[in-house]
């Protein structure tokens, strides 16, 4: 996240767009490949499978390989990226003075967090219901489209009688199936990597030569995501998934860049890295209440207790969040200004 702001930093407000697409590419092409290891790497010869609650080699070594990737990039960026210094560097020492220590920090934040721009909150609101449908579909992709696309729940051990050969063979199977089924689902989920990365480059090509109405791209963004979740209930095989990861890619390539060039163009400059730093509430918030039973709670209530209604939720919680820009009503957050509507 502080990568954002330094984009902010670095750019004129004009290539804003362009910017957060540019980096809204790459981290499409990131994501698809790492979507793809656990897979590639079975394929290899690394296992799939696990005893329960093991998690299975190939996920493991996924995992290791993605934390290696992650921390070099940061290090390069760290490394070779410069920052433009303050145009005021006497006010910026001086206020830095005024502010140091861990009480003045807390209170700076307190103080923002109170006079937070009305545009900053209004794209809370879509944040909020952003997050919360990606954060339910990371963590209930898996068992709700293996149960309810390839019919492959994951096998409860526990009500196993391991003293018979037949039953423990039934599991053995299941459980195979069902890793499996995930292998083909995570294989899937991996298309919204692509989708994103294909939507940036695409709006990286446009956002060099044109100024884009970022409110409505992307509120029909977020409501094509919608409609790939609410669509994976009608799926029926590994290909209608690809579509329905397709949409949602949109909608997660748009997450990924427009709300941050809304923010940007809509904030004071000097505040640009505490106002980043705070907008990451509404990333966190809305992830913590599906944590803490939100996603169980709300799906259960408005669709039933089926697993598969959890992408209900998922694409209901999107298209919230499409409609919600319609709050969006500051001319500078909207489309690039090339003099500043006050």
């Amino acid at each position: 996240e502080p990568f954002r702001a330094l984009v902010a930093d670095k750019l004129d407000e004009s290539q804003l767009s362009y910017g957060f697409m540019v980096q809204t590419l790459i981290i499409g092409i990131g994501t698809w490949v790492a979507s793809q290891l656990p897979r590639l790497l079975n394929l290899m010869g690394v296992s799939n499978e696990a005893a329960d609650t093991v998690i299975p080699d190939n996920v493991k070594l996924a995992f290791f390989i993605g934390g290696i990737v992650f921390l070099g990039s940061i290090l390069l960026t760290i490394f070779t990226t410069s920052e433009y210094p303050p145009e005021d560097i006497a006010e910026f020492e001086k206020e830095k003075k005024e502010t140091a220590g861990f009480i003045n920090a807390v209170k700076e934040i307190i103080h923002n967090i109170i006079a937070m721009p009305v545009t900053m909150k209004k794209l809370g609101v879509i944040q909020f219901f952003s997050w919360f449908a990606f954060f339910t579909m990371w963590s209930m992709a898996t068992p709700a489209l293996t149960e309810h696309v390839f019919i492959a729940p994951k096998p409860n051990i526990s009500i196993i009688d391991k003293t018979n050969e037949v039953a423990m063979a039934a599991y053995t199977t299941a459980d195979a199936n069902f890793n499996n089924a995930a292998d083909l689902v995570g294989s899937a989920m991996g298309t919204y990597g692509l989708s994103s990365m294909l939507f940036a480059f695409m709006f990286v090509l446009i956002t060099r030569k044109l100024t884009i109405n970022r409110k409505l791209v992307h509120m029909f963004s977020l409501i094509a995501g919608g409609l790939g979740f609410i669509l994976m209930y009608y799926a029926d095989s590994q290909n209608m998934l690809h579509v329905c990861f397709g949409l949602i890619g949109i909608s997660w390539g748009s997450i990924l860049s427009l709300p941050y060039a809304m923010l940007s163009s809509s904030i004071d400059p000097k505040k640009m890295g505490i106002f980043m730093g705070l907008f990451n509430m509404f990333i966190v918030i809305p992830q913590i209440v599906a944590a803490l039973g939100g996603i169980n709670f709300l799906s259960s209530t408005l669709f039933g207790e089926a697993t598969i209604n959890t992408m209900l939720l998922a694409g209901a919680c999107l298209i919230v969040a499409g409609i919600s820009n319609l709050l969006i009503t500051d001319a500078n957050a909207i489309r690039y200004q090339a003099n500043k509507v006050a």
